[in-house]
């Protein structure tokens, strides 16, 4: 019941702030709200979470900013006719190949973005696709290495994905240095504020 009502709270916050919401707006604002709040139950209680492994870190509820449905596009993928394979590095240097699969256009203040969709390998062996990023937020107010979109492909080439940026996310080596992360590389900073999603962990 007090979760339900900080929702809310939440919600309207932000009508009262000046932005006026649908009704189906407001249910997105707090399914992701309640996203947020068992993500922070994970990290905090999961043996696998970063915050739980040697060295183990000092666990404080993620910072996010506030969720603003503005931040949520759709868009077709477009593959790269050429997929080439380029090599990206690891926060602790290790070099990593990745297939360079396709992009997606971000519209955002009349000029449109392209962010690239990679397919990489984990260690177990299993495929994968991943949206990675940099914006004029980086080392300001998010993550400085950058941060991350799930990205699941779908066979219909006439797909239209949902890119919301409420959904990114900083990596685990974000919290804890036992762990490294691919880096975005320069083809993939955006030139915009992405004020949406997760804040940087440390001050």
């Amino acid at each position: 019941m007090k979760s339900n009502f900080i929702l809310l709270f939440g919600v309207l916050f932000l009508i009262s702030c000046g932005k006026q919401y649908t009704s189906e707006q407001q249910k997105y604002i707090a399914s992701v709200e309640e996203q947020r709040k068992q993500k922070d139950e994970s990290m905090k209680n999961d043996a696998s979470s970063p915050f739980n492994q040697v060295p183990k870190q000092h666990f404080e509820p993620l910072k996010y900013y506030n969720v603003d449905p503005d931040f949520v596009f759709t868009s077709k993928l477009t593959e790269y006719e050429t997929k080439d394979t380029i090599s990206v590095y690891g926060t602790k240097g290790e070099e990593r190949k990745v297939v360079r699969f396709g992009y997606v256009s971000i519209p955002f203040q009349n000029k449109n973005y392209k962010m690239n969709v990679y397919n990489g390998t984990s260690r177990s062996g299993e495929k994968y696709y991943s949206i990675w990023f940099t914006d004029k937020t980086s080392g300001e107010e998010t993550y400085g290495v950058g941060r991350y979109l799930d990205f699941e492909l779908n066979a219909d080439k006439d797909f239209l994905y949902t890119i919301d940026f409420n959904l990114a996310y900083s990596p685990y080596c974000s919290y804890s240095p036992k762990y490294s992360c691919a880096v975005p590389t320069k083809d993939d900073y955006l030139d915009i504020a992405v004020k949406a999603g997760e804040k940087k962990f440390h001050n």
